[in-house]
């Protein structure tokens, strides 16, 4: 797989051109909008140009030419199905790494350009670094009201793109507050409390290019705060 192929979502209707890769599992599909969409590569699937384009016509076509009242139902032995027309309902199961079974969570922020810092726009991930699924409520404070930013779910020993900001923003993250919710799926599992991190985001970090740190989780500079590591909860105030 490289940058350019035409992919299809195993687990999703959809999908696009390769147009980057974050590390070695995530891979950035370009859809038909423009927007680049994080997938795991082991969500996706190389199809050709003919295959991608020619499938996108056809069910095109045969929408148009759906007739507006519905014809009797027909059966099984009447309709003829193509193995490719199938919907994908395998989804490869979630990989378990050892020493992952105590909750690890971080809220980082990533420089879009590092190299020009004054100018720069970020990107907010959460990175969920444990065994677990992630049930997450990112929230900002304004006073002593909050503001749900983002909710979601994050796959075990993953990382999930919450929004892109700019610096007139910084202010609005300053009160920042996780919600964890944590659980398998398909299996028997240690119960774990449901973390609620209050962390105090210093704005003037962002202007400091040392504060950006090299990290296991991206391959550029990254300023992480710790939401949860190792079972423990850090409550920035």
């Amino acid at each position: 797989m490289k940058i350019g192929d035409k992919v299809r979502f195993l687990s999703e209707v959809g999908g696009g051109r390769v147009a980057g890769f974050q590390g070695k599992d995530i891979v950035l599909v370009e859809d038909e909008d423009g927007f680049e969409v994080p997938m795991r590569t082991v969500d996706v699937v190389v199809v050709g140009d003919e295959d991608y384009d020619t499938r996108r016509m056809v069910e095109v076509k045969n929408e148009q030419r759906k007739p507006k009242q519905e014809p009797a139902a027909q059966t099984q032995q009447d309709i003829e199905v193509e193995p490719a027309d199938r919907p994908v309902s395998f989804k490869a199961p979630v990989m378990e790494r050892s020493g992952g079974d105590k909750l690890s969570a971080y809220l980082a922020f990533v420089p879009i350009n590092l190299k020009e810092l004054s100018d720069t726009r970020f990107e907010t991930y959460i990175v969920n670094d444990c065994n677990y699924y992630l049930r997450y409520v990112y929230m900002t404070a304004e006073g002593t009201s909050w503001q749900v930013r983002a909710t979601g779910e994050i796959e075990p020993n993953t990382k999930m793109f919450i929004e892109e900001f700019g610096r007139q923003q910084l202010n609005e993250i300053e009160h920042s507050c996780v919600q964890l919710l944590a659980y398998k799926r398909d299996k028997y599992y240690l119960r774990k409390p449901a973390v609620d991190a209050l962390i105090n985001i210093d704005p003037i970090k962002f202007y400091k290019l040392h504060t950006f740190r090299e990290n296991q989780y991206f391959e550029q500079p990254a300023l992480i705060y710790t939401i949860i590591e190792n079972d423990r909860q850090f409550v920035k105030l």
